[in-house]
C-alpha cells in the first residue's frame, strides 16, 4: 500500500472491541460498487478499500454487478441474484461504493441494493450489521450519493458507521496503475475502514441484542415471512 504512512497505520486491537461470545473468526466483509465501466473509479476505491480490510485482518469478497438483472426483471433464484444474496448472508458488515450521478447514486448502486430483500423466510440478511458507504465524483465534492445509502442502510436496519469518504474529481485521484495516490482524500479511506473494522468486531457478537425490538417479539416468524415477502401483483 505505497499510499499509506506506515508510522500512522494502527492495528484494530479487538480485545477492546469484542463481545465475551465473539465467534472468534475474521470480520467477513462484502464490497459493492455502483459501475461497469472498464475503468470504474468505484471499484478502485473498493479494492483501496479491500487492501486496508486484508491488512487489517478481514476477509472480504467482492461482488461483480455484471449480469446482474434489473430488480423484479427475474426470478430471485437467477444465479447472479442467488450469489449477491448468499453474499450478503456471509458478511458481518459491507462496504457500499457509488459514483455519483445525476446528483443521486447510479441505478448499478440501487439494484444491488434492491436485491437484498429485508427478510428471507424470517430472516434478515442485513439487519444489524454494520457499513461504510463512500462515493466517487466527477466533479467538485458531494455527498448525495453517500446520504442516499445512509437512509437505505438505516431503513434495512444496519448499523452505519459515523464516518464517510467522498473523493472529487476522482480521475485525478488514480495514477496509471490504478492505484490510488497520497492525498487527504485517501487517508480518508483509511479512516473509513479503521472505523468499519472498529465497529465490526464491537457489533457482531452483539448485534442480535441491539436489533431486538418488542414489535419483532409479538409476532410470530411466520407471521413476519407473510408480511415482508408479499409478492407484487
Amino acid at each position: 500500500m505505497p499510499a499509506v504512512d506506515p508510522q500512522g497505520l494502527s492495528p484494530v486491537d479487538h480485545r477492546y472491541l469484542a463481545a465475551s461470545d465473539d465467534p472468534g473468526h475474521a470480520p467477513r466483509i462484502l464490497l459493492l460498487y455502483g459501475s461497469l465501466r472498464k475503468r470504474s473509479f468505484s471499484r478502485l476505491v473498493a479494492e483501496e478499500a479491500e487492501r486496508l480490510l486484508t491488512w487489517h485482518g478481514c476477509e472480504t469478497r467482492v461482488f461483480d454487478p455484471r449480469g446482474l438483472p434489473l430488480p423484479d426483471a427475474e426470478e430471485p433464484d437467477h444465479p447472479k441474484v442467488r450469489e449477491l444474496r448468499e453474499l450478503a448472508m456471509w458478511s458481518e458488515g459491507m462496504v457500499w461504493v457509488s459514483p455519483e450521478r445525476h446528483g443521486a447514486m447510479t441505478g448499478i448502486m440501487k439494484a444491488q441494493i434492491d436485491w437484498l430483500p429485508l427478510s428471507l423466510g424470517g430472516v434478515r440478511p442485513t439487519q444489524g450489521k454494520t457499513l461504510a458507504v463512500m462515493q466517487v465524483c466527477g466533479g467538485s465534492q458531494s455527498f448525495n450519493a453517500v446520504n442516499q445509502m445512509r437512509i437505505l442502510g438505516r431503513w434495512m436496519r444496519m448499523v452505519t458507521i459515523p464516518n464517510q469518504s467522498s473523493v472529487p474529481k476522482a480521475f485525478t485521484e488514480f495514477g496509471d496503475d490504478d492505484r490510488m495516490t497520497p492525498s487527504p482524500y485517501y487517508n480518508r479511506i483509511v479512516d473509513v475502514v479503521e472505523e468499519l473494522v472498529k465497529f465490526t468486531w464491537m457489533v457482531r457478537g452483539r448485534s442480535d441484542y441491539l436489533v431486538d425490538r418488542y414489535s419483532e417479539r409479538v409476532e410470530t416468524r411466520e407471521a413476519l415471512s407473510a408480511r415482508v415477502n408479499q409478492r407484487a401483483i
